[in-house]
């Protein structure tokens, strides 16, 4: 899954589920991340028209390509490296790199967390970078990135479904996109019922969108460090030492030698910590604090078409009519979704 920010604060209720729909990367802070929460309350939409900055427009440009093209960073890393290895790898350079920039900025008593706060930013770590992005990533060694972004784009609806459990009532235009969601992933798997990619790969990103779809939902219900930064960085550094310890248990060290690794996959791993988990997951911060909840959460819904488009044009991968229009159909769902929170 996308960098997909990792969950940070708790979330406001009928907004969550437009926050928690992943990018690869932040599939990284959350987000994660992409999709991660807000470092402070969204802020709210006055009644009428508001004018939109051109500096809002920038940093959700940024989150759009960037964490859009952040599953063609991911296929060309496993081209010549381990799954879970680079993913750990990546995780724990983001994670490292964000702590030491927030110490910076903010002194070191921003890092200070509970043991309560611990456990929950290691749980969220896990089920969101192990479970959510280091599935995805894997499953991009099987199918191709366009069509691994397209099954992410579920994650709303999966949300919905996890509030609808626990006694909210989302909406009937929400419940119409999981409709739309689920058709939608019916139409893209029939490629892999018809041998055409591997169903496996199909299976574990549908594992992925579950994963980081709990860890979301979670995200509001458990303690949490009050820095959302400070946050992100511990949720990244455990779900990187998770993705590590998978990728050892698989035995990916094995056989593997660096000087196998080709120079794009370098630049694209270096690409994803510094454009993916750093400079985008920023940006959608910033948003969160500076633009309507609405606007922003149209990266869930853009971020899959871009994927699409740059794995067509740079990796040739074919653009079939079921992952067209099974593609369309969750891309409308997640739209439906996203209309009916804002309209609530």
């Amino acid at each position: 899954m996308r960098d997909l920010p990792t969950a940070g604060t708790p979330s406001d209720g009928p907004t969550e589920s437009l926050r928690s729909a992943p990018p690869a990367e932040s599939f990284l802070p959350a987000a994660p991340i992409g999709p991660v929460e807000a470092p402070a309350p969204p802020v709210a939409e006055p009644p009428g028209r508001r004018r939109i900055s051109g500096a809002v427009w920038a940093a959700l440009a940024i989150v759009y390509v960037v964490w859009g093209s952040t599953y063609l960073g991911i296929a060309v890393v496993v081209e010549t490296m381990p799954a879970f290895l680079s993913a750990g790898g990546r995780f724990v350079l983001a994670g490292l790199i964000l702590a030491a920039l927030v110490a910076w900025r903010q002194g070191p008593a921003a890092l200070r967390l509970t043991r309560a706060q611990l456990g929950s930013v290691t749980l969220l770590g896990l089920m969101l970078l192990l479970g959510g992005n280091g599935l995805v990533v894997l499953a991009e060694t099987a199918i191709p990135s366009g069509l691994a972004a397209l099954l992410v784009a579920v994650v709303p609806a999966w949300v919905v479904v996890l509030r609808r459990c626990s006694g909210e009532r989302p909406g009937l235009g929400a419940y119409g996109g999981v409709l739309f969601g689920l058709v939608g992933l019916v139409v893209l798997t029939m490629p892999g019922l018809s041998g055409d990619i591997r169903l496996w790969g199909v299976v574990a990103v549908l594992g992925a969108t579950i994963s980081w779809s709990v860890g979301s939902f979670a995200s509001a219900r458990i303690p949490m460090p009050a820095n959302p930064f400070a946050a992100s960085a511990y949720e990244m550094i455990a779900g990187g030492i998770g993705c590590a310890l998978v990728g050892f248990g698989r035995g990916e060290h094995r056989g593997f030698a660096f000087d196998d690794v080709s120079t794009s996959s370098w630049i694209a791993l270096g690409y994803l910590v510094v454009f993916g988990s750093l400079v985008a997951f920023t940006a959608y911060a910033w948003l969160l604090h500076s633009a309507p909840l609405s606007l922003v959460a149209t990266y869930a819904y853009v971020n899959p078409v871009v994927a699409v488009l740059l794995g067509a044009v740079f990796l040739q991968e074919e653009l079939t009519w079921s992952i067209a229009v099974g593609g369309a159909v969750v891309v409308a769902g997640v739209c439906l979704i996203v209309t009916t929170e804002r309209r609530r």
